[in-house]
């Protein structure tokens, strides 16, 4: 088999990171070269996986990159996605004249460094470690919260929010075309054009957990969640913890897991561990890396920790609550956890719609007072049927990570990247063609 060289290209959080390390590490596992463009503060999380770490030198980086303020979505879109779009261009078609490169594996919100490939001849894939933020028919868009329809009324709303975000995206058309015209790209008629230009869009979620659309677009993969534990989840104190109640007692026990993304949570955490005071059960409560345990406070039934490796806990506890990340809540699911949401923004809405259809969990909006949050819990820890619902999602979700094609989808648009510089030939005028 050819070795390929592939170029990984992550933005964000260790939340978005860890997925594409994911990917990286099933790639060279089949014996591919890989290395991963980054934040610059992810370089010992790249590099403790074992890659080379290239970093982004024009393209926005830390909060400039990923703005903790999400409050106006519009405005947080055009900071994260368009406005740097010819940055993240140029520095992704940098790298690919400086190293060989086969093909390349972007996370989906950087449609910007997507453009650094295509005029690059470069195949390469998007990458959505979250439900799709490509529309698809007859689902309900990303971030707008929304459940899968099953009444006219319904569908007439799931349409409405959709061709609403279309229109929103397409507000940022003149600013992306001018990127695309600056390296001789064709313009495009639609922003989500650009995610049916890719060689492949790679959903990281599994079937069973997401919304059925009505069609999917010719270049769509279902691949599997990717779940490989992060590094700072193996730190020294993460290793070093035991769990904190006794093995004699038979009161449930609750994993609070705060997001890994700096989203202005501090509040929120508080309140819901002041909640599990309310309520008869032992909890242990992770800040994640953007708490200080110092700044909190925590009753005597809650242990609180700024790390933990959660697919431990989870052997060990009843109930998780969370913001609903996608890892957090698909771990939760594969042991059969029920969980309580309190999403902030980003995915978590949507994945806390699927968690609440499939039955597997209640979701509350993040202003639920620490009553509201308490009563949820005990619903869940004290009703069977949403560990019923979860444990099959979760057994369903195993299987589909089991069966994932990642590497071999990967390995097929490479295969034409390697290819096509034996043959030389314009990629691009083909796609338009």
């Amino acid at each position: 088999m050819t070795p390929y060289n592939f170029l990984l290209a992550s933005w964000g959080t260790l939340g978005n990171l860890s997925p594409l390390l994911t990917a990286g590490r099933r790639l060279r596992q089949n014996g591919h070269h890989v290395r991963v463009i980054a934040d610059p503060v992810m370089r010992g999380e790249v590099e403790s996986a074992g890659f080379e770490f290239i970093t982004w030198r024009r393209a926005p980086t830390g909060d400039a990159a990923d703005p903790a303020d999400i409050s106006d979505m519009q405005v947080w879109i055009s900071r994260t996605v368009f406005d740097p779009a010819a940055a993240y261009a140029a520095d992704l078609q940098d790298e690919i004249g400086r190293r060989p490169t086969d093909a390349v594996l972007l996370l989906d919100v950087l449609i910007g460094a997507a453009l650094g490939a295509e005029a690059s001849d470069v195949p390469f894939a998007f990458l959505s470690p979250h439900v799709s933020i490509r529309p698809l028919p007859g689902v309900p868009p990303a971030t707008s919260g929304l459940s899968q329809p099953k009444t006219p009324e319904e569908r007439a709303a799931v349409d409405a929010a959709s061709a609403k975000l279309t229109e929103m995206l397409n507000s940022f058309l003149p600013v992306f075309n001018r990127a695309r015209a600056a390296l001789g790209l064709p313009v495009l008629v639609d922003v989500t054009d650009q995610f049916d230009r890719a060689d492949r869009l790679l959903l990281a979620t599994s079937p069973a957990f997401d919304f059925q659309a009505d069609s999917l677009p010719d270049n769509f993969r279902y691949v599997g969640p990717l779940l490989d534990v992060p590094n700072w989840s193996r730190s020294a104190e993460a290793k070093a913890w035991q769990a904190p109640w006794s093995g004699r007692s038979d009161r449930p026990r609750a994993l609070v897991a705060c997001s890994t993304g700096a989203q202005g949570q501090r509040e929120l955490f508080q309140r819901v561990i002041n909640a599990m005071e309310l309520v008869e059960i032992d909890a242990v409560a992770t800040t994640g890396p953007n708490l200080n345990v110092a700044d909190l406070r925590a009753p005597k039934n809650v242990h609180l920790i700024g790390g933990a490796p959660h697919d431990m806990v989870m052997k060990d506890v009843s109930v998780v609550i969370s913001q609903g990340g996608h890892g957090t809540v698909t771990r939760s699911l594969i042991n059969a956890l029920p969980q309580l949401i309190l999403p902030v923004g980003r995915d978590q809405a949507d994945n806390a719609a699927r968690v609440e259809a499939k039955g597997a969990g209640l979701r509350l909006p993040p202003t639920a007072s620490e009553t509201e949050i308490a009563s949820a819990v005990n619903r869940l820890i004290t009703e069977p049927h949403f560990q019923v619902a979860a444990r099959g999602v979760g057994k369903a979700i195993m299987a589909d990570i089991d069966r994932s094609r990642l590497v071999e989808e990967m390995e097929t648009i490479a295969a034409r990247g390697h290819a096509a510089k034996q043959r030389p030939r314009n990629r691009r005028l083909q796609k338009t063609a």
